[in-house]
C-alpha cells in the first residue's frame, strides 16, 4: 500500500452519472481483484479520499468506474485526460479465488456494484479447465432500467463469462432483480460472489443460506481513513472482531469482500 501520484488516461461517460476511468499508477501491478483505492480530489479543502474499486488492473493502469454521488466524485468526473491526482493504495481484503475451484461459479452484479466483480470474473475466466479453476461462471447484471445501457455487461462478456441482464422494469434483459433473474435463467450455482445495494446483499446472504450455496459479498460503505484505525466504517458480525474485541469487523481492512455467512447485515 503507498500513496502517489497517478496520470488520467482516459475518460468517458458510460450512462448519466457513470464514468468510466483509467489511471497510469506505480500500484497497478500489486492490485487484486476486489480491492479498493483512495482517490484524493484536488481541492486542499477536501481532505479525505473517495474509496473507489478497482474495476480493472492491467500493465500499469488501474480502471475505476464510479457513480457521481458529491462533491468528490464530480471533481472526479470532470478531471482532464492526463492531469495527475493522488490515490493510495491498493486496500482492502480482496476476493477468494480458491473458492471457485471446481465450482459453478455465479456472480450477481447490482448496478454500481459490477466494477467491483469484473476483473474478478477476468481472472476466474482465465483460470477456466485448469484444477485451480471454476467449471464455469455466469454473471447476472442488474440495472433499474434501459437507460443505463447495461454498463461493463459487454466487459463482462468478453471476460469469457456467461451474461444474463436484468432491469427492474423489464425494459432491458429479464424484468426483477438479480436473483430473480438467476431463477428465471435456471442458473445454478456452488458459489457466489456478489456486490451491490446492501437491500440487494441481504437478499442474496438469504437466498444462500436458504439454497446451502457459499456466498461472498463485497460491502461498499462511506470511509475515511481507509486503514482501519477511526473505527468509521464497521460491519456487525458472527465473531468478535480481534481488533476491537466486538462483533464488529472494519470494512476498509478486514473486508471490503466478506464471507456472507459471517457477516449480520
Amino acid at each position: 500500500m503507498k500513496k502517489c501520484r497517478a496520470e488520467v488516461v482516459s475518460k468517458r461517460k458510460l450512462c448519466e452519472g457513470i464514468y468510466d476511468i483509467r489511471l497510469k499508477t506505480e500500484i497497478a501491478p500489486e492490485a487484486k481483484s476486489g480491492q479498493f483505492i483512495l482517490v484524493f480530489p484536488n481541492d486542499p479543502s477536501k481532505l479525505l479520499g473517495r474509496p473507489l474499486c478497482i474495476c480493472e488492473a492491467e500493465g500499469e493502469e488501474i480502471r475505476i468506474v464510479f457513480r457521481v454521488s458529491g462533491a468528490g466524485t464530480e471533481g472526479l468526473a470532470d478531471i482532464d485526460i492526463n492531469k495527475e491526482i493522488m490515490i493510495e493504495g491498493p486496500l482492502g481484503n480482496g476476493w477468494d479465488l480458491s473458492a471457485a475451484a471446481g465450482k459453478e461459479v455465479l456472480l450477481l452484479c447490482g448496478g454500481i456494484g459490477a466494477p467491483a466483480l469484473l476483473e474478478l470474473s477476468k481472472r476466474l475466466c482465465r483460470m477456466k479447465g485448469k484444477t485451480d479453476g471454476p467449471q464455469n461462471v455466469r454473471a447476472v447484471l442488474g440495472y433499474r432500467d434501459s437507460s443505463m445501457n447495461a454498463f461493463l455487461s459487454q466487459d463482462f462478456k468478453d471476460s469469457g463469462a456467461d451474461v444474463v441482464i436484468a432491469t427492474d422494469d423489464g425494459s432491458a434483459g429479464i424484468k426483477g432483480n438479480v436473483i430473480e433473474a438467476a431463477d428465471k435463467a435456471l442458473i445454478g450455482a456452488d458459489v457466489i460472489f456478489a456486490c451491490g445495494p446492501m437491500p440487494m446483499l441481504e437478499a442474496v446472504k438469504e437466498y444462500s443460506e436458504k439454497n446451502g450455496i457459499k456466498a461472498y459479498i463485497s460491502l461498499e460503505e462511506r470511509m475515511a481513513c481507509g486503514v482501519g484505525a477511526c473505527l468509521g466504517c464497521v460491519v456487525k458480525t458472527t465473531e468478535k472482531d480481534s481488533h476491537s474485541h466486538v462483533n464488529n469487523a472494519r470494512i476498509c481492512t478486514e473486508g471490503p469482500v466478506f464471507d456472507a455467512s459471517e457477516v449480520v447485515l
